[in-house]
Protein backbone atom coordinates (compact mmCIF):
# COMPACT_ATOMS: atom_id res chain seq x y z
CA UNK A 1 0.00 0.00 0.00
CA UNK A 2 0.92 3.44 -0.67
CA UNK A 3 0.98 5.66 2.18
CA UNK A 4 2.08 9.52 3.29
CA UNK A 5 3.58 10.56 6.08
CA UNK A 6 3.56 13.52 8.22
CA UNK A 7 7.51 13.76 6.87
CA UNK A 8 5.38 14.90 3.45
CA UNK A 9 3.31 17.56 4.76
CA UNK A 10 6.53 18.93 7.26
CA UNK A 11 6.22 22.66 6.11
CA UNK A 12 2.82 22.49 6.06
CA UNK A 13 2.04 21.74 10.12
CA UNK A 14 5.49 23.75 10.99
CA UNK A 15 4.96 26.95 13.00
CA UNK A 16 6.97 28.24 9.75
CA UNK A 17 3.24 28.02 8.15
CA UNK A 18 0.99 31.08 9.82
CA UNK A 19 -2.17 28.58 9.35
CA UNK A 20 -0.43 24.75 10.13
CA UNK A 21 -2.19 21.88 8.82
CA UNK A 22 -3.71 20.46 11.47
CA UNK A 23 -3.89 16.21 11.71
CA UNK A 24 -6.91 16.29 10.60
CA UNK A 25 -6.39 18.41 7.64
CA UNK A 26 -3.33 15.94 6.43
CA UNK A 27 -5.89 13.25 6.76
CA UNK A 28 -8.00 14.86 4.77
CA UNK A 29 -5.67 15.88 2.12
CA UNK A 30 -4.24 12.19 1.91
CA UNK A 31 -7.64 10.92 1.07
CA UNK A 32 -8.09 13.57 -1.36
CA UNK A 33 -4.70 12.21 -3.02
CA UNK A 34 -6.21 9.14 -3.34
CA UNK A 35 -4.01 7.20 -0.55
CA UNK A 36 -5.04 5.25 2.25
CA UNK A 37 -2.49 4.74 4.65
CA UNK A 38 -1.05 7.95 6.55
CA UNK A 39 1.79 7.08 9.17
CA UNK A 40 2.05 9.75 11.99
CA UNK A 41 5.59 9.93 12.36
CA UNK A 42 7.68 12.13 14.73
CA UNK A 43 4.75 14.45 15.87
CA UNK A 44 5.08 15.80 19.04
CA UNK A 45 1.52 17.12 20.02
CA UNK A 46 0.39 13.06 19.17
CA UNK A 47 1.89 12.34 22.50
CA UNK A 48 0.17 14.69 24.44
CA UNK A 49 -3.25 13.99 22.85
CA UNK A 50 -6.32 13.28 25.15
CA UNK A 51 -8.17 10.01 25.15
CA UNK A 52 -10.88 12.08 23.43
CA UNK A 53 -8.25 13.56 21.25
CA UNK A 54 -7.51 10.42 19.80
CA UNK A 55 -10.53 8.88 19.72
CA UNK A 56 -11.17 11.93 17.38
CA UNK A 57 -8.16 10.89 14.98
CA UNK A 58 -9.00 8.02 14.72
CA UNK A 59 -12.84 8.33 13.95
CA UNK A 60 -11.55 10.90 11.13
CA UNK A 61 -9.39 8.27 9.66
CA UNK A 62 -11.86 5.54 9.89
CA UNK A 63 -14.26 7.81 8.67
CA UNK A 64 -12.08 8.72 5.35
CA UNK A 65 -10.99 5.66 5.01
CA UNK A 66 -7.41 5.56 6.25
CA UNK A 67 -4.90 3.47 7.77
CA UNK A 68 -2.51 4.44 10.71
CA UNK A 69 1.33 4.04 11.33
CA UNK A 70 2.98 5.50 13.93
CA UNK A 71 6.72 6.40 14.46
CA UNK A 72 9.31 7.54 17.40
CA UNK A 73 12.08 7.58 18.59
CA UNK A 74 14.24 5.72 20.76
CA UNK A 75 14.29 2.46 22.24
CA UNK A 76 13.81 3.04 25.96
CA UNK A 77 10.95 -0.31 27.24
CA UNK A 78 8.10 2.37 28.62
CA UNK A 79 8.90 4.91 25.46
CA UNK A 80 7.58 1.95 22.97
CA UNK A 81 5.17 0.66 25.13
CA UNK A 82 3.54 4.10 25.55
CA UNK A 83 3.65 4.07 21.45
CA UNK A 84 2.35 0.06 21.81
CA UNK A 85 -1.03 1.79 23.62
CA UNK A 86 -0.94 4.46 20.98
CA UNK A 87 -1.24 2.15 18.39
CA UNK A 88 -4.19 0.28 20.24
CA UNK A 89 -6.36 3.54 20.38
CA UNK A 90 -5.37 4.19 16.73
CA UNK A 91 -5.72 1.16 14.94
CA UNK A 92 -2.16 0.94 13.71
CA UNK A 93 -0.54 -2.43 13.39
CA UNK A 94 2.58 -0.92 12.99
CA UNK A 95 5.34 1.32 15.11
CA UNK A 96 8.01 2.82 13.62
CA UNK A 97 11.26 3.81 15.87
CA UNK A 98 15.21 4.29 16.09
CA UNK A 99 17.95 3.18 18.03
CA UNK A 100 18.74 7.05 19.23
CA UNK A 101 22.56 7.45 20.07
CA UNK A 102 23.74 9.51 23.22
CA UNK A 103 21.14 11.97 25.37
CA UNK A 104 20.62 9.41 27.63
CA UNK A 105 19.11 7.13 25.43
CA UNK A 106 20.27 3.25 26.20
CA UNK A 107 23.65 1.92 24.48
CA UNK A 108 23.12 -0.19 21.48
CA UNK A 109 24.96 -2.82 22.81
CA UNK A 110 21.53 -3.05 25.44
CA UNK A 111 19.25 -2.73 22.49
CA UNK A 112 18.74 -6.72 22.12
CA UNK A 113 18.10 -7.48 25.87
CA UNK A 114 15.89 -4.20 26.08
CA UNK A 115 14.09 -5.03 22.99
CA UNK A 116 13.35 -8.43 23.67
CA UNK A 117 10.22 -8.30 26.35
CA UNK A 118 8.89 -5.49 24.72
CA UNK A 119 8.86 -7.00 21.20
CA UNK A 120 6.86 -10.17 22.79
CA UNK A 121 4.03 -7.53 23.96
CA UNK A 122 4.35 -5.69 20.90
CA UNK A 123 3.41 -9.40 19.11
CA UNK A 124 0.85 -10.53 21.56
CA UNK A 125 -0.99 -7.09 20.61
CA UNK A 126 -0.81 -7.54 16.97
CA UNK A 127 2.00 -4.81 16.18
CA UNK A 128 5.11 -4.93 14.57
CA UNK A 129 8.11 -2.54 15.22
CA UNK A 130 10.41 -1.48 12.75
CA UNK A 131 13.98 0.38 13.43
CA UNK A 132 14.88 2.50 11.40
CA UNK A 133 18.23 2.67 9.08
CA UNK A 134 19.94 6.17 9.53
CA UNK A 135 23.69 7.35 10.10
CA UNK A 136 24.01 7.24 13.64
CA UNK A 137 24.14 3.50 14.28
CA UNK A 138 26.05 0.99 11.05
CA UNK A 139 23.12 -1.22 9.33
CA UNK A 140 25.31 -3.97 9.76
CA UNK A 141 24.87 -3.26 13.96
CA UNK A 142 21.38 -2.48 13.14
CA UNK A 143 20.95 -6.36 11.28
CA UNK A 144 23.08 -7.53 14.44
CA UNK A 145 20.03 -6.20 16.77
CA UNK A 146 17.04 -7.52 14.64
CA UNK A 147 18.88 -11.20 14.35
CA UNK A 148 19.58 -11.49 18.11
CA UNK A 149 16.08 -10.45 19.12
CA UNK A 150 14.92 -12.82 16.68
CA UNK A 151 11.17 -11.96 16.83
CA UNK A 152 8.77 -11.70 13.87
CA UNK A 153 7.26 -8.66 15.23
CA UNK A 154 10.71 -6.76 14.90
CA UNK A 155 11.72 -5.80 11.71
CA UNK A 156 13.41 -2.48 9.60
CA UNK A 157 11.99 0.66 8.60
CA UNK A 158 14.13 0.96 5.40
CA UNK A 159 14.88 4.29 4.31
CA UNK A 160 18.30 4.12 2.32
CA UNK A 161 19.38 7.83 1.90
CA UNK A 162 19.57 8.39 5.46
CA UNK A 163 22.80 6.50 5.59
CA UNK A 164 24.91 8.06 3.20
CA UNK A 165 26.03 10.81 6.07
CA UNK A 166 28.01 7.52 7.54
CA UNK A 167 29.26 6.76 4.07
CA UNK A 168 27.56 3.85 3.51
CA UNK A 169 26.14 3.72 0.01
CA UNK A 170 22.34 3.11 -0.66
CA UNK A 171 22.27 0.11 -2.05
CA UNK A 172 24.52 -1.52 -0.08
CA UNK A 173 22.06 -0.50 3.02
CA UNK A 174 19.14 -1.74 0.57
CA UNK A 175 20.97 -5.37 0.21
CA UNK A 176 22.13 -5.97 4.22
CA UNK A 177 18.35 -4.97 5.24
CA UNK A 178 16.15 -6.48 2.91
CA UNK A 179 15.95 -9.65 4.12
CA UNK A 180 13.96 -7.96 7.56
CA UNK A 181 12.29 -4.99 6.16
CA UNK A 182 8.61 -4.63 7.20
CA UNK A 183 8.21 -1.06 5.91
CA UNK A 184 9.57 1.66 3.65
CA UNK A 185 9.89 5.59 3.48
CA UNK A 186 10.75 6.38 0.13
CA UNK A 187 11.68 9.56 -1.03
CA UNK A 188 14.48 10.61 -3.51
CA UNK A 189 17.97 12.65 -2.75
CA UNK A 190 20.38 13.78 -4.79
CA UNK A 191 23.65 15.84 -3.98
CA UNK A 192 24.25 19.74 -5.67
CA UNK A 193 27.42 21.91 -5.64
CA UNK A 194 27.01 25.01 -3.27
CA UNK A 195 27.97 28.24 -4.08
CA UNK A 196 31.58 28.96 -5.20
CA UNK A 197 31.87 25.50 -5.62
CA UNK A 198 33.02 24.58 -1.60
CA UNK A 199 31.63 21.65 -0.80
CA UNK A 200 28.01 20.07 -1.28
CA UNK A 201 24.86 20.03 -0.08
CA UNK A 202 22.64 16.75 0.09
CA UNK A 203 19.22 17.16 -0.04
CA UNK A 204 15.85 15.61 -1.30
CA UNK A 205 14.51 15.66 -5.09
CA UNK A 206 10.87 13.91 -6.13
CA UNK A 207 11.33 10.78 -6.86
CA UNK A 208 13.12 9.57 -10.42
CA UNK A 209 14.95 12.76 -10.40
CA UNK A 210 17.83 12.13 -7.71
CA UNK A 211 20.03 8.76 -6.42
CA UNK A 212 17.65 6.49 -4.69
CA UNK A 213 17.77 3.36 -6.90
CA UNK A 214 13.64 2.63 -6.82
CA UNK A 215 13.72 -0.38 -8.79
CA UNK A 216 16.85 -2.18 -7.16
CA UNK A 217 15.13 -1.91 -3.62
CA UNK A 218 11.71 -2.90 -4.79
CA UNK A 219 13.01 -6.05 -6.41
CA UNK A 220 15.30 -6.51 -3.21
CA UNK A 221 12.68 -6.18 -0.82
CA UNK A 222 9.47 -7.15 -2.84
CA UNK A 223 7.01 -5.15 -0.99
CA UNK A 224 4.31 -6.03 -2.95
CA UNK A 225 5.24 -10.07 -2.30
CA UNK A 226 5.42 -9.26 0.88
CA UNK A 227 2.97 -7.25 1.80
CA UNK A 228 4.72 -4.32 2.80
CA UNK A 229 4.13 -0.63 3.28
CA UNK A 230 6.35 2.08 1.39
CA UNK A 231 5.25 5.80 3.01
CA UNK A 232 6.23 9.05 0.97
CA UNK A 233 8.49 11.01 2.41
CA UNK A 234 10.52 14.36 1.82
CA UNK A 235 13.67 16.22 2.72
CA UNK A 236 12.54 19.40 0.84
CA UNK A 237 15.08 22.45 1.85
CA UNK A 238 13.29 25.66 2.66
CA UNK A 239 13.24 28.32 -0.30
CA UNK A 240 13.16 31.58 -0.19
CA UNK A 241 9.47 32.05 1.77
CA UNK A 242 7.10 29.54 3.29
CA UNK A 243 4.31 29.92 0.38
CA UNK A 244 6.96 29.13 -2.45
CA UNK A 245 8.46 25.86 -0.29
CA UNK A 246 4.58 25.05 0.95
CA UNK A 247 4.44 24.90 -3.09
CA UNK A 248 7.00 22.92 -3.70
CA UNK A 249 5.88 20.48 -0.78
CA UNK A 250 2.50 19.81 -2.58
CA UNK A 251 3.91 19.28 -6.09
CA UNK A 252 6.60 16.75 -4.94
CA UNK A 253 3.80 14.49 -3.10
CA UNK A 254 1.64 14.87 -5.88
CA UNK A 255 4.26 13.88 -8.16
CA UNK A 256 5.64 11.17 -5.91
CA UNK A 257 1.84 9.52 -5.30
CA UNK A 258 1.84 9.39 -9.64
CA UNK A 259 5.42 7.53 -9.28
CA UNK A 260 4.75 5.02 -7.51
CA UNK A 261 1.28 4.20 -8.73
CA UNK A 262 3.35 4.08 -12.06
CA UNK A 263 5.46 1.84 -11.12
CA UNK A 264 2.53 -0.34 -9.61
CA UNK A 265 0.80 -0.67 -12.54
Amino acid sequence: MIGLSTYAYLWRWSQQNPEPMSLEQMLEDTRELGVELFQICDYPPLQTMTSGELIRIKDAADDLGLTLELGTRGIAPEHLLKYLDLAEQLGSSLVRSMVKVGDGEPAVTEAPWLLADVVQEFGRRGVALGLETYEQIPTADLVRIVEAVGDESLGIVLDPGNCVAALETPNDVIDRTAPYVNNLHVKDFAFSRRDGWVGFTYAGAPLGQGLLDYDHMVAQVRPAERGLNQVIEHWLPWTDNIAETIRLEQQWTQHNVKFLRSKAA
